[in-house]
């Protein structure tokens, strides 16, 4: 993060305080001079270690000692609001207040604020003026905060539910959509009948609504009235291509994927609606119908361009039709698709059990200097992967990493996939050397970030330096629900179980992933919340029954 260019500068001061924190120290802001580069400095160090409650503090004395830099004030309020440190982020704000004009941004922390400090009138000022923006945006950051900002998702429902009473939400099809999204994650089925009920009032005939009801139906487990509402839709879909994928995304999320195949399958087709199609059927193991699309697209395909081709040995690759899948891929002509359909003929000679063919082509591919350096650096991960199947102890796995990163040495995407799969070995040592390699090179990798912390929050004891690693990463990307699940798990492990559960259930609300169902239901049951816990569990089963922190946390809890 870049030194605001406004500031004054004092390099004796700079230095001094850039010394001190390289030697450990942790010099108190009144001790030193009223210097705003060198109190910046020392937040950028601080920020750069993980240590937001410390960078906070030297923001806000950079902000204090630069009079009239809004650009500060936002700074610290941003940073004490990540931190959890409401009094500088107070004062922060203040500043920001007295400094610039009200803007959205500022409206949204401040009702972000409030929130955290429980003060529901403010918050709800707030976000009643974001509503009222007169550009027609504004809620959009009061979505924001609803979904992300508050302490919890009760707290969010009863504020947006008093919101919906009092007519606030603007006159936007758009905006109660997207309302009416947020009200199904935060599982307020009252909440959600009143946000519906609404918008069929204020939008009548308008088949998103019908979708938003069916999406409502469907939540509150009418399975039965929810495909009767998509039903009642077909007929107008049918001259509409883009109300028709917005069907089948609904089938797809009802589990009805023949259905949303189905729908897709409607009217004039392309490339993407047959890979589409493809996915679906193959998601429903519905073998028939996949030989049926296959037969569909060759039959129009009597000079198959590339990407038909490609197309049609996916296909068949779907259908364990292995001898065809490798004549269409090694049927591509040079061009784009050209170096992604050897790649795909080398795993499908994997599939037929010839593995010393297929390595031999990615070797071949490896050394082809007319490929581009991503595609032969992917072949070095294609060759591992397949290795990687053989079962966790493929020494060759490892030398195909190994020579990778001999061709490209430091190649961050090879030193990431090495490290998940010491990771998975559980060499967790070896994950962590590459994954500080990473950041040696790259100091802001936020994927890298993340997945040290989670590491050694998940697989070891050291949970301060997990804490400082996750956030760095959620100063970078703060909404992001991979780092909110990170967060939200050291935290469990650190024993701060509420709070924990706070950050998890947010995580869940952007991402509905068995990981993250897994971390609330062991959070859960270690409040004693054990029914909870178990309703949390099945949630994990049924999104993925085989997902490795699903079965530690039912190992770890006897569940």
């Amino acid at each position: 993060m870049p030194v605001p260019p406004r500031l004054p500068r004092f390099p004796v001061h700079a230095a001094l305080i850039a010394l001190l924190l390289a030697c450990g120290a942790s010099p108190a802001a009144d001790r030193l001079p009223d210097d705003p580069l060198g109190h910046a400095m020392a937040g950028e160090f601080a920020l750069q270690a993980g240590k937001l409650e410390d960078a906070a503090r030297w923001y806000l004395q950079a902000a204090r000692a630069e009079e009239g830099d809004a650009a500060l004030a936002e700074l610290t309020t941003r940073i004490a609001l990540l931190a959890g440190d409401n009094a500088i982020a107070a004062q922060g704000l203040r500043l920001w207040r007295e400094r610039a004009e009200p803007s959205p941004q500022l409206r949204a922390a401040s009702a972000t604020l409030a929130l955290r400090q429980d003060r529901m009138r403010q918050a709800r000022r707030e976000l009643v003026a974001l509503m009222r923006d007169e550009q027609g945006e504004g809620w959009r950051h009061a979505l924001g905060v609803l979904a992300t900002g508050s302490r919890s998702p009760d707290q969010s429902a009863r504020l947006l539910t008093q919101l919906v009473r009092a007519g606030e939400i603007p006159a936007q099809l758009q905006a109660w959509l997207a309302f009416g999204g947020l009200a199904q994650r935060l599982d307020d089925g009252a909440l959600q009948e009143r946000i519906v009920a609404e918008v069929l009032k204020r939008f009548p005939g308008e088949p998103r609504v019908a979708l938003l009801r069916a999406s409502q139906l469907r939540s509150a487990g009418d399975r039965d009235g929810a495909r009767e509402v998509l039903r009642s839709l077909h007929e107008t879909a049918t001259d509409s291509p883009a109300l028709r994928l917005l069907l089948a995304q609904e089938y797809d999320a009802l589990g009805e994927l023949r259905e949303a195949e189905a729908q897709l399958a409607k009217g004039e087709q392309d490339e993407q609606l047959y890979r589409l199609r493809a996915s679906l059927l193959v998601r429903a193991e519905d073998n028939e119908r996949l030989a049926a699309l296959y037969e569909e697209v060759r039959r129009g395909a009597s000079e198959p361009d590339p990407g038909r081709r490609m197309l049609l040995g996916m296909l068949a690759e779907s259908l364990k039709r292995h001898d065809d899948a490798l004549a269409w891929y090694r049927g591509v002509p040079g061009g784009p698709l050209r170096d992604q359909a050897r790649m795909r003929a080398a795993v499908t000679l994997h599939e037929l059990d010839r593995a010393a063919e297929a390595v031999a082509d990615l070797h071949q591919l490896q050394a082809d200097a007319s490929a581009e350096d991503d595609t032969r650096r992917d072949a070095y991960l294609m060759e591992a992967e397949l290795h990687a199947r053989k079962g966790p102890a493929e020494a060759a796995e490892m030398d195909a990493f190994a020579r990778g990163l001999g061709a490209f040495p430091d190649d961050i995407a090879l030193l990431y996939s090495r490290a998940l799969s010491w990771e998975r070995r559980d060499d967790i040592p070896r994950a962590e050397a590459d994954l500080r390699r990473i950041l040696v090179i790259e100091p802001d990798n936020v994927a890298a970030l993340n997945a040290l912390g989670y590491t050694l929050a998940d697989r070891t004891n050291r949970y301060r330096e997990a804490l400082e690693l996750i956030d760095r990463a959620r100063v970078a990307e703060p909404d992001n629900p991979a780092i909110i699940d990170s967060y939200g798990w050291v935290l469990y492990r650190l024993g701060r179980h509420e709070e924990a559960l706070v950050e998890l259930r947010r995580a869940f609300a952007l991402m509905e992933d068995a990981e993250v169902a897994a971390h609330v239901a062991e959070v859960l049951w270690a409040l004693g919340r054990h029914e909870e816990a178990r309703k949390w569990f099945d949630t994990a089963r049924g999104i993925d029954p085989e997902h490795r922190s699903l079965k530690r946390a039912l190992e770890a809890t006897g569940a």
